[in-house]
Order: structure tokens, then C-alpha cells, then sequence
């Protein structure tokens, strides 16, 4: 074989030119994101609408933006700057306290938490949102969320680097990182040091930080080897302490939302970190271990309806279920299909909130504060899956507040966040 022979073969093998000596070679398209919950190939179908115009797609776009630009000045934030460290003692242990209880004495110099505690349910105590790490670590994965798709579908480089200084600061600087266990979340005063239920902290939404994870791992300026590497060792270190530790065996015994959105984090740290086997058997399993018990024939859900807040916890509960099926979807599981004994499906559950979620009727059950906008992303899911009633109700929902953003990120939020 000659010398420029030789050559053209290396320039085709390599694709380094899209001219050259050889004639044409054709551009590689870069493979998908590799994310847990949203369709990493329909994120890149809809960059590739947006790159080509798309009018729909622009202003989604530029809602998304707004969110993002917000956080630009923000953070980042740190468990280390805490008024005071866990109840173990390192400033790098992340603390909540459980969010209804109350204490039941003033104050005193003997007594300075009122003790004990009272639980009071649905009504948020104050006292949560200082001195703890909850709403931090919030902003922290929002913020990260938000930046990570704002960088992907216009990229800007300013929005990497600020989700990559966020992540950074939360999870890898060995000043300011947090250590990659819960013993402390959801404390409640002169009671209890930290809580199984806990968990919950992170299993509603650290699924999206997996996701802006595999954004930035596209490619994005200033997201370094060592970041990701960095990243995945502390989701591998998370993921034994979530699958072996006591708190974490307990919360997969719960009977609600807990072991929804317990099942949902475990499948998506055991996606993302390469345990393909344990995502697929945790989808699995789900559908007798979650549906059938928790979801009622008329697709009502019993254990949220006790609930104070039952709209709330009714459409909380499905965001974890449509999450844990769009993961399924990786591992070749359709948890959309599955029909339990009495008939029970994720489609019948979501069909039931539709005539509050559409307006066409009220909720009938307790709800200390209705927001309709909430069962948004679920009733979304159930479409994109083929339910024709979500779809359907789809022109009729209320947007959020920052607008519908599912064009741009397929997957469901908790959009009524009772967090703040």
C-alpha cells in the first residue's frame, strides 16, 4: 500500500477531516447524552429542531434561559457552612430536620429546642430552612439541572461553568464536599440524630443531577476528566450506602412515596454508575412490589389520600413512578404496561387526577393548598406514553410558574414544591 494510501485509510478510520486528500469524509455525530430519566436521543433530536429554527422550541428555550440566568450570581453552596455540623460531628455530614415537626415547649435556657417534638402534618415548621443543608442542597440540584439543559440547547459557555462550579463545590473539593451518606437527614430535635426517611431529601431529585451530569459529560468547557471520575465515585460510594446501609433497607420497606422515590434513586445511580442489572431489577420489581399495593383499581393512591396535603402527595408520588418508568425504558422494561391484579396501572393512576388536573372538576379529597399546575408533567408522561385521555387533557393543563418546559426536558419535576 502506498504511502498516501496509507494515509487516506488513517484520515477515513480517524474521521479528522471533512475534506481533504481523500475527498469528503462524513462528520461523526456525537453520540446522546448518557442520562438516567430523560431520553438522551430525543434530547438530541430536539437540539437538532432547535438548531434548525424551530419557533416552538425558541421560546421554551428561552424560558429555560430565564431560570438558568437566575442562578449565574448564586451559590455555590456547601454543607461545611452550616451554623452547626450533624449531630456526628463533621461539618462534611449533610443535616436536615424533619419538616412537620414542631416543638411543643418554649424555649428555654434548660430546654433551647422546646422539647419534645410534635408532628403536625403538612404544615411546614420554619426552623427547617436554617441551620440545615435542605434548602442548599436544593438549590444545588436545581440550579445544576437548569444550567446543565440551558448549556446543552444553546451553548453558552457561561452556564457549564457555573453548573460546573456548583457540582464542584457540593461534591468534589475536599474543603468543601459532602460526604456521600444521609446518617443525618430529617434529625428531629432530642429525638432522633437522623432518620431513614431522610432519604427522600435526595431521592426526589438527585435523579436530575445524574442527568446534568451526562450533559456536561457531552462536552461541555471547564467539565474535566477528573470531575467525571470524581462524580462517579462519589455516585458508586452513594449507591452502596443507599443499597446496604440500614436507613436505606428501611426506606425500600416503605409503603408510600418513600419507597417509590427510594426505588427510582436506586435505579438511577445503578444506571448511571454502569449497574445495568440492578437498575433493570429494581424496574421489575417495582411493578408488583410498588403498583399493585399502592395504586387502587380506580387508579386512586390510599396511603397519599390520608395524606393532609393528598393532591400534592398524589401527583408527587407519580412524578417518582413516571421517572422509574423513563429509567425502565433504558433497561428494557415497560413499566407503562404493566396491569396488576385488580387492574392497577400508571396509566389508571394519572387518568384519575386528570378532571382536577384539567379544571373540569374539583379535587375531593383534603388539600391544604390546591395548585393545579402540579399533575403538569405527569399527565405530560402519561402521553408521551400513550395514554389517550393524558393526551387529550395535554391543551387543557395549566402551566407552571416559568412556563412548560416538557418540549425540553421530557421528564417530570415536582413542580409544586413545598419546600420553601
Amino acid at each position: 500500500m502506498s504511502a498516501r494510501s496509507r494515509l487516506c485509510v488513517l484520515v477515513t478510520v480517524l474521521a479528522a477531516f471533512t475534506t481533504g486528500i481523500c475527498g469528503p469524509v462524513a462528520a461523526q455525530t456525537p453520540p446522546p447524552p448518557y442520562t438516567a430519566v430523560l431520553d438522551g436521543a430525543r434530547l438530541q433530536q430536539t437540539k437538532a429542531r432547535l438548531d434548525r429554527g424551530d419557533p416552538q422550541l425558541r421560546r421554551a428555550v428561552e424560558a429555560l434561559t430565564v431560570r438558568a440566568d437566575k442562578w449565574l450570581d448564586q451559590g455555590p453552596w456547601t454543607v461545611v457552612d452550616k451554623p452547626r455540623p450533624a449531630p456526628g460531628g463533621d461539618v462534611h455530614d449533610y443535616l436536615s430536620q424533619a419538616p412537620y415537626w414542631w416543638p411543643s415547649q418554649t424555649p428555654t435556657a434548660d430546654n433551647p429546642w422546646g422539647c419534645p417534638y410534635v408532628q403536625r402534618d403538612g404544615e411546614r415548621n420554619p426552623e427547617v430552612d436554617s441551620g440545615t443543608d435542605r434548602q442548599d442542597v436544593e438549590k444545588t440540584f436545581d440550579s445544576a439541572y437548569d444550567l446543565s439543559l440551558a448549556w446543552y440547547y444553546t451553548g453558552e459557555k457561561r452556564y457549564a461553568r457555573k453548573a460546573g462550579q456548583v457540582l464542584r463545590t457540593w461534591f468534589l473539593d475536599p474543603a468543601t464536599r459532602m460526604n456521600p451518606n444521609l446518617d443525618h437527614a430529617q434529625f428531629i430535635p432530642c429525638k432522633y440524630d437522623g432518620r431513614a426517611i431522610g432519604i427522600i431529601d435526595f431521592s426526589q431529585s438527585y435523579t436530575s443531577v445524574l442527568d446534568a451530569l451526562a450533559l456536561l459529560d457531552t462536552g461541555a468547557p471547564g467539565w474535566s476528566r477528573k470531575d467525571r471520575t470524581g462524580m462517579t465515585e462519589w455516585n458508586t460510594d452513594f449507591l452502596g450506602w443507599l443499597k446496604d446501609g440500614d436507613f436505606g433497607k428501611q426506606e425500600a420497606a416503605a409503603a408510600n412515596n418513600h419507597g417509590t422515590f427510594y426505588d427510582m434513586l436506586l435505579a438511577g445511580l445503578a444506571y448511571a454508575t454502569g449497574d445495568k442489572a440492578l437498575a433493570r431489577r429494581t424496574v421489575l420489581d417495582a411493578r408488583a412490589k410498588r403498583i399493585a399495593p399502592q395504586i387502587a383499581a380506580d387508579g386512586s393512591q390510599p396511603q397519599e389520600l390520608t395524606r393532609t396535603r393528598s393532591w400534592h402527595y398524589s401527583t408527587f408520588d407519580l412524578v417518582a413512578y413516571t421517572r422509574l418508568a423513563a429509567i425502565g425504558r433504558h433497561v428494557g422494561v415497560d413499566l407503562w404496561a404493566y396491569r396488576g391484579p385488580d387492574g392497577q396501572s400508571l396509566f389508571k393512576a394519572v387518568d384519575y387526577l386528570l378532571p382536577a388536573a384539567t379544571g373540569a372538576a374539583a379535587w375531593p379529597h383534603p388539600e391544604l393548598e390546591f395548585l393545579r399546575y402540579a399533575a403538569t408533567d405527569v399527565v405530560h408522561a402519561a402521553a408521551d406514553a400513550g395514554d389517550t385521555r393524558a393526551r387529550r387533557a395535554v391543551p387543557s393543563l395549566e402551566a407552571p410558574p416559568g412556563g412548560d418546559l416538557w418540549t425540553l426536558r421530557p421528564a417530570a419535576e415536582q413542580l409544586d414544591s413545598i419546600a420553601g
